[in-house]
Order: structure tokens, then C-alpha cells, then sequence
């Protein structure tokens, strides 16, 4: 069993976004202003329409007369985009209206009552930012709440039993249903590539792993010059993505352009890690993704993130295995991987670049 002790990593404190947004702002603190990064306006030629994300219907999957064409409309997704939307998902919208109202109200607190859940110094988990490991390093324009909730028993004591009610009563029945339906997805995904049963159960949902990430993008002066969240992919199976009020944000790469991701109403934004991209030897990829911010208006999301037991390995699943296809992916702890992941700036697919296994490597 892990120790409750067990960190994810650490991350330097920064202050908090929402409060420097309060400040009458002209000009933006130069430590977020970002010229590395691309101008956050997509521009399309010729007004072309932009492509959209695929919408997966889960009912679909469980129908015996729709399941084949849907489970190939869900292959093609994760191959071609690594992100898709999800509908009829089984999660009741009166939870998720339950949880954009209490997600909205915690940020709404004030900063003594956040503060009581800052990270704590050499740890990720808490109120304030990840991927923070130099004073020199460009910030993001937010704010996160971010730490483990399953299996429960990895809770820190100071953060989830200490939320207010009642978000904590709500977010522990978030959780576990989200929990169970990323299981749910993770069975149809493997069912699809053919990998076996019982080595899906082995890797993921044993002991699956789940972390909430609250994110709070204020308005800013100048978004066009700051970043919300750096171009990245996910250190993690399966993302699961709920935003909570109806400013856009989120943007994913498809073929060098930016592409906009527009939320359906209680839809979940559901996309692939890089954790799943070595246990589908490459036939599903984790893809980068930024979230952008508005000059005008504030906006909210709450993401769960599931990746495999801290007792275990991640590596290719051995029955996608074949000479013609080998390994392309070094097998790791889990520990290992998230030790590494954590320990440096996020950016692009870089940490992911390091477990490729080169041509004529052992």
C-alpha cells in the first residue's frame, strides 16, 4: 500500500493570480509576459471552418446495434486527435450543475480561507501552481487546486477532508464517479485495440490512480501576451475535463495549428496521456494542448486526471507486442516516471522524449 506521506514532487510557491488580477492592471508583471509563446488568436485561411473535436456518445457503446461504429468512431478519435468529447456519459447533470456551482464558490473565497490550503513547501499537492522549479521561470496566468483523490485513502488530511461543506461532500461523489468512468472508458479503449481483459485491469484499474485539478484563469489586461496553462501533454492515462463556466479556453494541436475546443453543455473533454500513449505502444498519442485567457471574463474548469497504482510499472502492453511492432517505449515505475515528470518546467512532450526507445537500443 503507498504511505499517505508518498509526494508527487515538489513545486517553488508563486502568488496568487487571482488576487495580482483584483490590482487595477495596465501592463501585465513582466515574470508572466510569454513571447515564447504563439499568439493565442487561431487564424484560418480563407474562413475556412475549423475542424471540431469527435463526439463520442457512450450510450452508443453499450448498444449492441451502434457499438461497432461507435468503438470505431472512438479509435479513430484517439488515433487521429487524442482528444473527444463525451455525451450520455451517465454522470447526472444535476452533479455536475452541484459541482460548477461549489468549484465557482471555492475560488470565490476569501484568500485567508484559500490560503489554509497553499501547497506546502517541497509539495505539489494544494492551492498555487505545479511545474515551478526556478524563480526565473515565466509563470502562468492562473491559479490551481490540485491533489489526489482516489483511492481515498491518499487523501492529505490538511486538503480534502479539511474543503468546505458542501464541496467536499460533492466532489467525493465527482470523484468516485468520474473514477468509475474513466474504467468504463479505459474497458471499451482496450477492447478496441485488442488488448487483453485482464492486462487493462492489471495496469489501470487496480489500484487506478486519481488526482482534481481546479483551475481558475482570471481575466487579464493583456492576454494576448501571457499564457493560462503552457502548451503541454498529460503525464497521465486519461484526462477527464469539465468546464465549469462557458468562457473558452482550452486549444489542442491538430496538424501545427491551434485549434479551439468548444465544450458541449455537460460534456466531458476527454483526452489521452502520455502514460497511455506507452501502453498503446504509440497507437494512441498524447497531444499538446493550452489554455488561453480573455480579456474580459474569468474562466473555470475542473480536470480529473487517472493513471496507474504508484506500485506499478508502466510499460507497452504486452500484447501489442509483436516482432514486426516492438517496444517503443522503456518500462518505468510509475513512481519513477511522476518523480521526473514533476521535477522539471512543463513543456510540449519533452519528458515523454526521454522513454522512447531509439532504433537498435536495448
Amino acid at each position: 500500500m503507498e504511505s499517505k506521506g508518498s509526494s508527487l514532487g515538489t513545486s517553488l510557491l508563486v502568488p496568487c493570480v487571482q488576487e495580482l488580477a483584483k490590482e487595477p492592471l495596465v501592463t501585465v508583471p513582466p515574470r508572466y509576459i510569454r513571447p515564447d509563446q504563439d499568439h493565442p488568436i487561431v487564424v484560418v485561411e480563407d474562413d475556412a471552418p475549423l475542424p471540431e473535436v469527435t463526439v463520442i456518445d457512450m450510450q452508443r457503446l453499450h448498444n449492441q446495434e451502434s457499438m461497432d461504429s461507435e468503438l470505431a468512431k472512438l479509435h479513430l478519435a484517439c488515433k487521429e486527435w487524442g482528444f473527444f468529447q463525451l455525451v450520455n456519459h451517465g454522470v447526472s447533470s444535476s452533479l455536475l450543475e452541484r459541482v460548477k456551482i461549489q468549484v465557482q464558490d471555492f475560488f470565490n473565497l476569501p484568500m485567508e480561507e484559500k490560503k489554509k490550503f497553499w501547497q506546502y513547501p517541497g509539495e505539489v499537492e494544494g492551492f498555487g501552481q505545479t511545474f515551478v522549479v526556478s524563480e526565473e521561470q515565466k509563470l502562468d496566468w492562473s491559479d490551481i487546486f490540485f491533489m489526489v483523490t482516489q483511492p481515498v485513502h491518499l487523501r492529505k488530511p490538511h486538503l480534502f477532508p479539511m474543503l468546505p461543506l458542501p464541496l467536499r461532500d460533492i466532489l467525493d461523489s465527482y470523484s468516485s464517479e468520474v473514477k468509475n468512468l474513466a474504467v468504463a472508458i479505459l474497458e471499451q479503449m482496450a477492447k478496441v485495440l485488442k488488448i487483453r481483459d485482464e492486462e487493462m485491469r492489471e495496469i489501470f484499474t487496480e489500484g487506478i490512480r486519481q488526482t482534481l485539478r481546479m483551475n481558475y484563469y482570471p481575466p487579464c489586461p493583456q492576454p494576448e501576451k501571457v499564457i493560462g496553462l503552457t502548451p503541454h501533454s498529460d503525464g497521465t492515462g486519461l484526462t477527464i475535463l469539465l468546464q465549469i463556466n462557458d468562457v473558452e479556453g482550452l486549444q489542442i494541436m491538430k496538424d501545427g495549428e491551434w485549434i479551439p475546443v468548444k465544450p458541449l453543455p455537460n460534456a466531458f473533454v476527454v483526452n489521452i496521456g502520455d502514460i497511455m500513449e506507452i501502453i498503446t505502444n504509440g497507437t494512441y498519442s498524447s497531444i499538446l494542448h493550452r489554455a488561453t485567457v480573455n480579456s474580459q471574463k474569468e474562466r473555470l474548469s475542473i480536470v480529473a486526471f487517472h493513471s496507474p497504482s504508484y506500485d506499478g510499472d508502466i510499460s507497452p502492453a504486452p500484447s501489442l507486442i509483436t516482432k514486426e511492432m516492438p517496444a517503443l517505449f522503456k518500462r518505468i515505475t510509475v513512481k519513477d516516471f511522476y518523480k521526473a515528470f514533476f521535477s522539471r518546467e512543463l513543456r510540449s512532450k519533452s519528458y515523454l522524449d526521454t522513454l522512447r526507445i531509439q532504433h537498435g537500443e536495448q
